[in-house]
């Protein structure tokens, strides 16, 4: 039975921004929202009861670090994902297929999917868009994402075009793949820091009918002007009625700018990284609480 549902409840008057609701089988979802990571299953250094006190909805989760250890087989056995997590409130796993492009050189693409070592032990492994439905479905989430592949910069146009045109064989893939009605299926638009590439892949994603649309591949080195008109010229083609996702992407500043274009939801390790080291957002100015000026 389909549990997923998208509202969007008010629009701002001057700017693209828009508040909504996206109701999930554990739970509703006021958006825009910033989903923080859990990696491999925790937010480092939080309970989720503390997670949840700072006004989280929805977390973050890996799905290529589950599928390495513990195992999405091990997970599944004791009870899925949300109560390995000790979280019963929605949660979103990604692929993997950014983690696996950041193995560089221990990965290799091919049409089928990718082949890898593990950063852990070296064994060999092949992730294929089937392998990470499987991997999504026995893990629960209530969000699920398309294995894509995640477009370095700088690519050339004929690089870049080569690897969109496999991100939307891959999503078809995944599509098929798909055999929970309960867990809701986003697509993937990349097509790097060119706009008519851009909407290519998006044209070839929304013929596929998701229940959300994630804009990839960006803050991945990028200048930030070019995430930024990437994200002004994409986030108004994306479908009106599906939640809008900008992956990866969580300074405060960056999601003031997405929100404004129309973004629905965030993630990023940012915050829960810089918090671990001292430093805190301020409307002001970035604080190194660790310095010696606010000892008092």
């Amino acid at each position: 039975m389909k549990m997923f549902r998208f509202d969007v409840i008010k629009k701002d008057d001057k700017t693209a921004a828009r508040m909504g609701e996206i109701k999930t089988a554990r739970g509703i979802v006021q958006t825009p929202v910033f989903m923080p990571v859990g990696t491999q299953g925790t937010v480092k250094s939080m309970l989720p009861e503390e997670i949840k006190n700072c006004g989280a909805q929805m977390l973050l989760s890996n799905t290529y670090h589950l599928y390495l250890r513990p195992g999405h087989e091990t997970i599944k056995e004791l009870g899925g994902l949300h109560r390995f997590m000790n979280w019963p409130y929605p949660i979103l796993t990604d692929s993997g297929g950014f983690q696996v492009y950041s193995l560089g050189t221990l990965r290799k693409i091919t049409p089928e999917g990718v082949m890898f070592r593990s950063h852990i032990d070296g064994s060999r492994h092949f992730l294929t868009p089937q392998k990470a439905i499987e991997i999504q479905e026995a893990l629960g989430s209530d969000i699920m994402m398309c294995l894509d592949e995640c477009t370095p910069y700088p690519s050339t146009p004929s690089q870049t075009e080569k690897s969109l045109n496999l991100t939307a064989k891959w999503a078809l893939s995944c599509r098929e793949a798909k055999t929970n009605n309960g867990q809701a299926l986003f697509g993937i638009i990349q097509g790097g820091s060119y706009p008519d590439l851009r909407r290519q892949s998006l044209e070839k994603t929304v013929l596929l009918n998701f229940d959300g649309y994630a804009l990839g591949g960006v803050s991945v080195g990028e200048p930030k002007e070019i995430m930024y008109t990437i994200t002004d010229v994409m986030a108004p083609l994306l479908p009106e009625n599906k939640p809008r996702y900008l992956m990866g992407v969580g300074t405060p500043e960056d999601i003031v700018f997405g929100v404004s274009c129309g973004i629905d939801m965030f993630d990023c390790v940012i915050p829960t990284r810089c918090a671990r080291h001292g430093l805190l957002f301020t409307n002001s100015e970035n604080v190194v609480i660790k310095n010696a000026r606010w000892r008092e």
